[in-house]
């Protein structure tokens, strides 16, 4: 089936309308976006601890010399503006002038509103807009607007985008260069689903696009492009989307492809482990630090997780009811009480080898090894703050430099696996963020044999349908 692939002005400039998803910490970098402007589309880098290089171009791995938490915290702030810089310049001089650069930022991460600030303020005249999402970015616009650069919030539904839009954007509508709807079950890394919706059962994109154009036609937004992102692999499976007055301008985000390409900075291991996926291997779970479900490959990193999730006991400071058995832990031996079942439960985990009991926020214990013990209590005193907010440390970006809560060891330091599977460690042992079409590259005709095709390449394949 051949495809009706105009091109549209985005960001200023008429270009393809295909979208390199930003991917954080060290994926989308400027080689990877460069490369898909220099092909006519839309690249982006991230902003999110972006690597800053050496006159060599080799990557410069941060080393925090801060004892405490807020001092590590200003040194990933200046780390993040530094490299953010550095990959617009890259990036900037890859493309050649051609096609469009834009900026990922995460909206939830630490320091993001000054990260953003500080890239621009570097890299004046080489971001022609920037993309946000995981979170409500209401001060995005006037931010955008202090630089003159467009503007684009990731929603998941056109209620997101509604409320977005009546506080803050209605203001600066003409640099609101479209609007991504992220599908939050289709979109690999942090979903976006609402607590009315079930990640067991997903929804078909369209209706719920069509409805965000319904929304935005009601704006005055007619002409204002949807970026589809999520899902999205061979683009003749969306012509009922082109030149469809349901949808209106449209255009096609692509996260999940970019990782298999020779500008691509993922590690040979993390490129073949994406050739042999299947169909069910990327699943949502709801472990990261952020609160987000998150699509990822299930590995053995997930594994352990979900194994350690199982090994969560509820527990009572007093004994009341059925929870009558008592049962001490920790250095203090303090002491909980338990039901008979979950006595028995612990006894066991404790002869199995996860002798460590950790209390949860909510009142619950999880058993771990004590090598996993001694693992999660180093990552936490090593936080850095690269959330505004964290699960598992307790990390805010506030003035108290805490949630006020408990750390929790459900969760993960997800800087420091993120960083690791980004600058070369096993896949496995890492977090692997995918789009739900990732198991689809073993499928694909294009990679046979193992092909990994030039990011040229790959927009080219695209814009056949294929």
């Amino acid at each position: 089936m051949s495809i009706d692939l105009q091109p549209m002005m985005i960001s200023g400039k008429e270009v393809l309308p295909l979208i390199e998803g930003g991917k954080g910490v060290a994926i989308s970098t400027g080689e990877s976006s460069g490369a898909w402007a220099a092909a006519g589309g839309i690249g982006t880098f991230s902003a999110v601890n972006a690597d800053s290089v050496d006159d060599h171009g080799n990557v410069i791995r941060t080393i925090y010399e801060g004892r405490s938490r807020m001092e590590r915290f200003e040194e990933l702030v200046a780390q993040g503006i530094k490299g953010g810089i550095q990959q617009a310049k890259i990036a900037h001089d890859i493309a050649g002038g051609n096609g469009r650069l834009h900026m990922n930022v995460l909206w939830e991460m630490g320091g993001a509103e000054r990260v953003l600030e500080g890239v621009m303020e570097g890299a004046k005249g080489l971001i022609h807009g920037i993309t946000c999402g995981a979170g409500m970015p209401f001060r995005l616009a006037p931010l955008a607007a202090k630089y003159n650069v467009y503007y684009y919030p990731i929603i998941s539904s056109a209620r997101a985008f509604r409320a977005l839009w009546l506080r803050s954007y209605r203001k600066l509508p003409d640099l609101l260069g479209g609007v991504v709807y992220e599908d939050p079950w289709l979109a690999g890394g942090h979903n976006g689903l609402s607590n009315s919706e079930s990640p067991e059962q997903p929804e078909d994109p369209y209706p719920r696009v069509a409805a965000l154009r319904k929304t935005m036609n009601e704006f005055g937004l007619q002409n204002t492009p949807i970026v589809m992102a999520g899902g999205v692999w061979f683009l003749r499976e969306w012509a009922n989307w082109l030149n469809n007055p349901e949808i209106g301008p449209i255009t096609f985000q692509f996260g999940t492809r970019p990782l298999l390409t020779q500008e691509s900075p993922i590690s040979d291991l993390w490129k073949k482990r994406l050739l042999t996926l299947k169909e069910g291997d990327i699943s949502l779970n709801r472990f990261s630090p952020t609160g987000f479900y998150s699509s990822a490959v299930y590995n053995s990193f997930l594994h352990e997780l979900y194994e350690r999730s199982d090994r969560e006991i509820a527990f009572v400071d007093h004994p009341a009811g059925d929870h009558s058995e008592l049962f001490t832990f920790g250095v203090r031996n303090k002491e909980v009480y338990l039901t008979r079942h979950d006595l028995k439960r612990a006894q066991d985990f404790i002869a199995e080898g996860f002798s460590k009991a950790l209390p949860t926020p909510d009142s619950t214990l999880v058993f771990v090894s004590p090598e996993k013990a001694k693992e999660i209590r180093q990552d936490q005193l090593d936080c850095m703050g690269c959330l505004s907010q964290c699960k598992f440390s307790n990390w805010a970006a506030n003035g108290r430099g805490t949630t006020g809560h408990k750390a929790d060891p459900r969760s993960f330091c997800i800087q420091k696996t993120l960083q690791q599977i980004g600058h070369g460690e096993e896949p496995d042992n890492n977090l692997m963020f995918a789009g739900h079409a990732a198991y689809r590259f073993a499928e694909d005709p294009f990679y046979a044999d193992g092909f990994i095709p030039t990011t040229r390449q790959l927009v080219e394949r695209i814009c056949t349908g294929d």
